[in-house]
Formats: C-alpha cells, sequence, structure tokens
C-alpha cells in the first residue's frame, strides 16, 4: 500500500461556475496539468453537462455533480438566492460523494481546484482532508476592489470622487467595477462576487488568470500565483499542439458563416463587437451602439446573443447588410486571430482582454458587469 502511495499521480478535481467565462481559463489550466502529467477531472453540473457543446477529442475527464435542478438549471429556481442556496446544499452533498466514489475507484483525490464563485468547496475538501485552492477569473486588482468591499475597508456605495488601494494608482470611482461604481447594478452578482473572500485566509493557495508582469506590485502583498492568459495554446505559445479552442461552449458558435464573411473584407478593416455572454446592455445602449457602428461606415461583425435581439432597432438588420454582420455566437479566437480585424469592442471581461493583449488587437472598451 505505501509503495503505491508513493508512485500515484496527484488528481485534481476542477470545479468552474457554470458560466462560458469561468469553466474556459479553468479548462485551459487543466489542460496545462495532464500536459505536466497531472491526473485532472473537471466537475460541471449535471444540468451543464447536458446542455453544452463539449469538444468529443478532449483529454479531460469530465464527472457532474448536481445543483437540484438537474433538468432545467437555474432557470427553475425562484430567483438567484434560491439556487445558490440549493447549488450550496446539494452540490456539496454530491461532490462528496464525488470525492468518495473517485477514491474508490483508485483514483483517489489530492487538491481540490474551485472557482471562488463558490466558496463552499473548500468546506467539503477540507471534509475529505485534500488540499483547496481559490482560482480567480478576474484581475488581482479588480479582486482587490471587491476585498476591500467585502472586509468593510471600503464602503458602498462610493462617496467619492476618488478611491485608494495598496498597490493600485489613485482611482476615480468611475473606474472602479461597475458592482461599485453603480452600486444596485446586477444586484444578483453582487453577493457572489463579495462571498468569494468569505474564506480566502483559509485556504492552501489563490490562483489568479493573470500573469505576473500585469500584477507586479499586488503580486507582492497577496500569497498568489499568476498562472494565466489561459487560452488555448495555438493562440499563445503553441506548447499544446492542436490545441485551438477552449473545448466547451454553452451555445453553438457558428464558426464557418463569420471566417467565409471575414475571408471577403481587407486586412483592418472590420471592427468586432461582442459583450460576452451574461451582460446585458438597455435597449438604449443597444440603440446608440447599433447607430454608431452603422454610421462608422466600418465593416463590423457583432455578437447579438439571442435573448438581446429584440433590442434592436427595427429595421437595423436591414440596413447594414453590405456593412454588418450579425451572429448569434462565434469563436472569438479565431475571429480576433483573423487579419480582417482591425479593432475589438468588448464590455471589458477579463478573459476578452487577455486574448486581445495575446493576439496583438486594438480594444475599445464599453465596460460592463464587473469589470
Amino acid at each position: 500500500m505505501k509503495e503505491r502511495k508513493k508512485t500515484q499521480k496527484a488528481h485534481v478535481l476542477i470545479l468552474p461556475y457554470h458560466l462560458q467565462g469561468h469553466i474556459n481559463p479553468m479548462l485551459q489550466f487543466a489542460k496545462r496539468l495532464v500536459a505536466k502529467g497531472v491526473n485532472t477531472t473537471l466537475v460541471t453540473t449535471v444540468f451543464t453537462s447536458k446542455s453544452t457543446h463539449t469538444d468529443p477529442t478532449s483529454s479531460i475527464a469530465m464527472e457532474t455533480i448536481s445543483d437540484g435542478f438537474d433538468e432545467g438549471g437555474r432557470t427553475q429556481a425562484e430567483g438567484s438566492k434560491a439556487y445558490l442556496e440549493s447549488l450550496r446544499i446539494v452540490g456539496s452533498r454530491t461532490l462528496l460523494d464525488l470525492i468518495k466514489k473517485l477514491g474508490d475507484s483508485g483514483r483517489p483525490v489530492n487538491t481540490v481546484l474551485y472557482d471562488g464563485f463558490i466558496p463552499w468547496v473548500l468546506d467539503v475538501a477540507r471534509q475529505c482532508g485534500v488540499l483547496g485552492v481559490e482560482f480567480f477569473t478576474q484581475t488581482c486588482a479588480v479582486n482587490s476592489v471587491y476585498y476591500h468591499v467585502n472586509r468593510g475597508l471600503l464602503q458602498v456605495p462610493v462617496s467619492g470622487p476618488t478611491v485608494s488601494f495598496p498597490g493600485l494608482p489613485l482611482l476615480e470611482v468611475s473606474d472602479t467595477p461597475s458592482l461599485v461604481s453603480h452600486y444596485g447594478s446586477y444586484t444578483e452578482v453582487f453577493d457572489i462576487v463579495m462571498n468569494q473572500f468569505s474564506n480566502v485566509n483559509e485556504v492552501d493557495w489563490v490562483l489568479f488568470n493573470t500573469f505576473y508582469e500585469l500584477e507586479t506590485e499586488l503580486s507582492k502583498l497577496w500569497k498568489v500565483g499568476t498562472i494565466g492568459p489561459t487560452i488555448p495554446s495555438m493562440f499563445l505559445d503553441k506548447r499544446l499542439e492542436g490545441d485551438r479552442a477552449y473545448g466547451i461552449n454553452l451555445f453553438k458558435p457558428n464558426i464557418a458563416d463569420c471566417m467565409n464573411w471575414l475571408n471577403g473584407k481587407p486586412n483592418n478593416s472590420v471592427v468586432y463587437v461582442s459583450f460576452g455572454s451574461v451582460a446585458e446592455l438597455k435597449e438604449e445602449q443597444m440603440e446608440e451602439l447599433a447607430w454608431g457602428l452603422k454610421g462608422s461606415n466600418c465593416f463590423f461583425l457583432w455578437v447579438v446573443r439571442a435573448t438581446e435581439e429584440t433590442k434592436l432597432p427595427k429595421s437595423f438588420t436591414e440596413e447594414i447588410t453590405e456593412k454588418g454582420f450579425l451572429v448569434r455566437w462565434c469563436s472569438q479566437l479565431e475571429v480576433l486571430e483573423h487579419e480582417a480585424i482591425g479593432c475589438f469592442v468588448t464590455h471589458c471581461r477579463f478573459n476578452s482582454v487577455l486574448e486581445a493583449l495575446s493576439l496583438g488587437v486594438p480594444m475599445v472598451g464599453i465596460p460592463q458587469w464587473t469589470d
């Protein structure tokens, strides 16, 4: 028995929160661990597993836990708080069962790496006697702001006009994340974001999806590991041959039509516009953006999710056929890599920022939600 333990590989269980921008970086980190010879298992909810488009050739082992709503996910819950409570209670129980099952099958878990949005996972890790590592999908700078709010060091709403944080330059209130600068916006998200720090001082390690050179000052203040950018290797360092996609999509990307449309455009002539999988613009914002793109007289590729289409101005789609192309979802990395792209209008979520930085695409920021 002792000899087997010596030769047994480490086994890391990775649990992202089931949003596209949280699954992607944690899945990419899982690929890096596998490439280093570490047994790695990605854990999603039952409903997420059934409703996603997954790469069948992926080398990442997959398992599921329940959030209490296996058939309909969050939409079945009576509000965000009810869902999160069910996720905590049912998820804790089924995660504990999963860890025991993996151990009984000869694949014992050594470490649980979990999304900061689900801090209760640390309690399960402690109960099982394994290491708990918290993973943050945003920058140290953004999370420093949230940490100060969580600890009561910064009161919201902020009285302003400026605020200061260790390791950061003096900020105007408008420079801070929208949950702080526009207190009361996205109320369902506020508690989730702030609760990331409920037990951060108890974890064995904290990892950030960023790189050291971007976080030099803040990295000196916290015990952290910077492991980003976590984007597919062939768009970055090319160490993982064939790694050109994240591998899991909550929405089905329209890759062929996007590429065909871009292929017919001159170099650096297209404005790419995307506000990600969660941010919801107001109807007035959608209208201003729509007419702004049309009035620019530039070619543009705009990702408009199905749930946002009703906010577009009437007749807009018919009026932009010569210059614009609307798509419900796309492969963002392939779009940003295309030589026709000259500019990226982004909601400033950190995954998008990292992708654009890695591929050298200029950005116009219209910050939304938490960044």
